[in-house]
């Protein structure tokens, strides 16, 4: 499991945030923030973290220990479509409907057929991210 250090890290920079942004847009000094991210690792006041989880989008209890409480949506699930989303976004509004098209109509033959997902042992399926890519990261 990663760390907080880790998460916050990886969360401001997918975020496309500076330290110095980030710690101006929570309100902390950007002392305090190298030491959240820092060798020290110590873990903010709750306060803090609850401003920092929002301005990123997430729960605090992610943020902070890298869990979903159980009646949370669980967002991991999901975090490997995020440059997707981001892919999708940057569409124009004709070729974004017909790639929502797309989608369905394979997610529908999908159902009918009772699978969840790609079939395994298939090797990388189109537009699959690499194998040593993080999911949920863009490349």
């Amino acid at each position: 499991m990663s760390s907080f250090s880790d998460r916050l890290r990886s969360e401001i920079d997918y975020a496309g945030l500076t330290q110095k942004e980030f710690a101006a847009r929570t309100g902390i000094k950007k002392r305090a923030l190298e030491g959240y991210l820092g060798v020290q690792q110590s873990i903010p006041p709750a306060d803090v973290a609850v401003r920092m989880a929002k301005l990123l989008g997430l729960s605090v209890e992610y943020l902070v220990n890298g869990e979903q409480h159980q009646n949370a949506v669980n967002i991991s699930r999901y975090l490997e479509f995020r440059p997707l989303l981001d892919d999708l976004a940057a569409l124009p509004e004709d070729l974004l409907h017909m790639v929502k098209t797309l989608i369905r109509v394979f997610a529908e033959e999908a159902r009918k057929n009772h699978t969840s997902g790609p079939a395994t042992g298939q090797g990388p399926q189109a537009g699959s991210a690499p194998a040593n890519r993080k999911p949920g990261r863009r490349a």
